[in-house]
């Protein structure tokens, strides 16, 4: 654990599969307590260029950088905008990236961020504490808009009965704090047999619309394959379906593994490219009872990793 409060999920999993090496050049695309880049530095005497959009995780991985000294670089911005930022720093390729999506423990534990609503805060949600807040959202956006954000994002299934609740109410009273919101969803949707609460879908919704998650993800995967050499490995951690939908689909589609065109559709007598990189991970990993005992959020994690060919 590299920083008080934050557990990373799968550590050694994602260590072993992108093989560190002396000399290498890593990118931790979402550098949140720094556990992944720590662990990188120490299995070689490699360099890491570690991203996050949260002023805040760029702030606490200081202690590393001056243990690491010029193997670590920090970089504030988006990874789906890793492209640019490693440009601007005359990094080329990279010997294997890592990324672990969704939201971290700092900004799930601190209700001043408003992600969760197991502590009262400002209905917030912003990673990088800037554009458009979850309240401005569901003070703002249309009712049809809402449910399909709901629906879309949280695949919640009372997404109509939400959204109408939230307009209704909001027409009295504008919604600022996690607890209000929570309790407008609660008054509306019943607990399932699964314990969980009844918001969790819509916040997981609301917090992957204000930060454009998917969106990012699927740029962040592209442009780190393209950075990858040969024998370069990318490997991903995701936390719920939409974000292992997304991973599945890419490596797929980067090791050849797509569906196979209908005998009917013309397509099929084109020749498919040949495949990019190869699969290190034959399905998924996932994390052990051990780890889930120590971490219960570890326990809905995925990880999938992928290889360059050799040109």
């Amino acid at each position: 654990m590299s920083a008080q409060g934050h557990i990373p999920v799968l550590r050694d999993e994602a260590i072993a599969m992108l093989a560190p090496r002396d000399g290498g050049v890593y990118l931790d695309g979402t550098f949140g307590g720094g556990g992944y880049t720590e662990a990188l530095l120490d299995a070689a005497s490699c360099t890491v260029w570690a991203i996050d959009r949260d002023p805040a995780a760029i702030a606490r991985g200081a202690s590393l950088a001056a243990r690491y000294g010029t193997r670590l670089h920090l970089l504030e911005g988006r990874f789906g905008d890793l492209l640019d930022l490693l440009k601007a720093e005359r990094v080329a390729a990279l010997d294997g990236a890592v990324f672990d999506f969704g939201v971290s423990s700092y900004q799930i534990d601190d209700p001043a961020r408003g992600f969760s609503f197991r502590g009262d805060g400002p209905l917030d949600m912003r990673m990088s504490g800037a554009g458009e807040t979850a309240a401005h959202i569901v003070n703002t956006r249309g009712e049809a808009e809402l449910a399909d954000i709901l629906y879309q994002f949280g695949e919640e299934r009372a997404s109509r009965r939400i959204a109408a609740a939230i307009v209704a109410r909001r027409t009295t009273q504008k919604f600022e704090t996690t607890a209000d919101l929570a309790g407008v969803i609660r008054s509306v949707v019943r607990p399932d047999k699964s314990g969980i609460h009844p918001a969790t879908r819509s916040f997981q919704a609301l917090r992957i619309e204000v930060n454009q998650e998917l969106a990012e993800i699927e740029r962040g995967l592209e442009q780190a394959a393209a950075l990858l050499a040969p024998g370069g490995r990318l490997v991903a951690v995701s936390f719920h379906s939409l974000e292992d939908r997304m991973v599945k689909r890419f490596m797929q589609t980067a090791t050849g593994r797509t569906a196979g065109p209908s005998r009917h559709d013309p397509s099929g007598i084109i020749p498919a490219a040949a495949a990019r990189f190869a699969a290190l991970t034959k399905g998924v990993i996932t994390p052990g009872d051990a780890e889930i005992a120590a971490n219960p959020r570890a326990r809905s994690a995925r990880l999938r990793a992928i290889e360059r060919r050799a040109a």
